[in-house]
């Protein structure tokens, strides 16, 4: 049995580590508006966002990658071992970000470095989901699993909310021409030298109960085809059940804050703000329906993403682009980020829930990475060219279709907190 003290120190210090690494992933999202033009020269501003979405989409498709190798690594050496690996890939493309000269400078090697530098922390990434929301899930106990596995988002939110934090930050320490020309750099050498604090910090995280009694020659069988064969329908549970919660998290976190500027007509200053103050209420939710799924089950929580996100994304969308007044454009925010919140809080531990130990970790990091490439890392270059397009309302039905494609899965599966694989406590 674990301590609850030594529990409780260790989901804090997975947690930190986790908040950091999303920090790093994230800050390239919230400085795109500045650092586009220096990599993506155009005289369109859409245009310009369009590329550098292009490469955040690139990205992601690293993270599928990312997710088998290190979800391997895991399960055979162990969650500390995954989580230490992945912050030091994060690391180096971070650093690789804020040294990179423009494309004035050295032409197209600049956009090349810039992908090589995602790249790096699309590994990255693939690994980490899947390594922390195993280890919080493990960590949390049968009793409160729910609300200990929701600090995943809550450091996930709160590495986007710093990144935001940098760059409000910055907006009112630095002239906008200094910001455009070199301010941006800053928050990529703010991750990478954080990122340096976590490798440290996390060699002293204790490992899980349930790795520990894992036997070594079943994890050797930790493999892709291993997955396949002897996972499959819980593998395609994954992928489904996270299709349209992932594609419903990024339009209304990371594709919001340039939505407000590129079809509201909001400053990116003003844009920032509401970004900033929806998401901080946003992560202060996580635990609250975390623990709800332990009380009524996690399939009624996500049940309601389903339906509330079907009925409402258009809605939100439509009046969102007919906004002006601030106020106004935070209360549509804030609905949107509270019905994704039934999907967020909870789906690291509805994933770990399904797999045994010795494949866990790759059987949440895997397909939920393919799912995330395939929808949430795309979520901007899609809203984009819909925009770009003239049909920017195609957005608005292409993510109400996949929060459909997930509900169906959400009504159709067994309730993993009554059917956990988790077994250790």
């Amino acid at each position: 049995m674990t301590h609850s003290g030594s529990r409780l120190r260790s989901i804090i210090g997975g947690s930190a580590g986790n908040l950091v690494e999303w920090y790093d992933w994230y800050a390239y999202a919230a400085f795109t508006l500045y650092f586009a033009p220096h990599f993506f020269p155009s005289d369109d501003p859409t245009v310009e966002l369009l590329q550098a979405a292009a490469v955040f989409a690139l990205g992601f498709f690293m993270r599928p990658i990312g997710g088998w190798l290190m979800g391997v690594y895991s399960d055979r050496r162990g969650r500390k071992a995954g989580l230490t690996l992945s912050v030091t890939l994060m690391c180096f493309g971070s650093l690789l970000i804020a040294i990179t000269p423009t494309y004035a400078t050295i032409g197209v090697a600049a956009p090349a470095l810039l992908l090589t530098a995602r790249l790096l922390q699309g590994l990255s990434v693939g690994g980490e989901y899947g390594a922390s929301a195993t280890y919080l899930s493990e960590m949390g106990g049968r009793k409160h699993r729910g609300f200990f596995a929701s600090f995943q988002y809550v450091t996930l939110i709160g590495g986007q909310l710093v990144a935001l934090a940098v760059l409000i930050l910055l907006q009112n320490l630095l002239s906008e021409a200094a910001l455009d020309q070199w301010g941006w750099r800053i928050p990529f050498v703010i991750g990478g030298l954080l990122a340096i604090g976590v490798f440290w910090l996390r060699q002293g995280l204790a490992e899980t109960e349930s790795f520990a009694k894992v036997d070594q020659a079943a994890a050797t069988r930790s493999g892709f085809w291993p997955l396949l064969r002897h996972h499959p329908r819980e593998t395609v549970t994954v992928l489904a059940l996270t299709a349209g919660g992932t594609l419903a998290f990024y339009a209304y976190s990371i594709y919001m804050q340039k939505f407000l500027v590129n079809t509201s007509g909001f400053s990116r200053e003003t844009a920032s703000a509401i970004s900033a103050g929806t998401l901080l209420i946003f992560m202060c939710l996580q635990p609250v329906v975390g623990a709800l799924s332990d009380r009524i089950g996690r399939k009624p929580v996500m049940i309601a993403f389903g339906v509330f996100g079907v009925l409402f994304t258009y809605p939100i969308f439509s009046t969102l682009a007919a906004t002006r007044d601030p106020a106004t454009a935070f209360a549509i925010c804030l609905a949107a980020l509270v019905i994704v919140s039934g999907y967020s809080a909870i789906s690291g531990v509805v994933k770990a829930e399904m797999y045994p130990a010795h494949i866990r970790t790759l059987g949440v990091a895997l397909p939920y990475a393919i799912a995330n490439a395939l929808f949430g890392g795309t979520a901007e270059y899609i809203a984009l060219w819909f925009k770009d397009s003239g049909f920017e309302e195609g957005f608005y039905w292409y993510v109400t279709a996949m929060i459909g494609v997930s509900l169906v899965t959400y009504a159709t599966m067994r309730d993993t907190r009554d059917h956990s694989l988790i077994v250790e406590d």
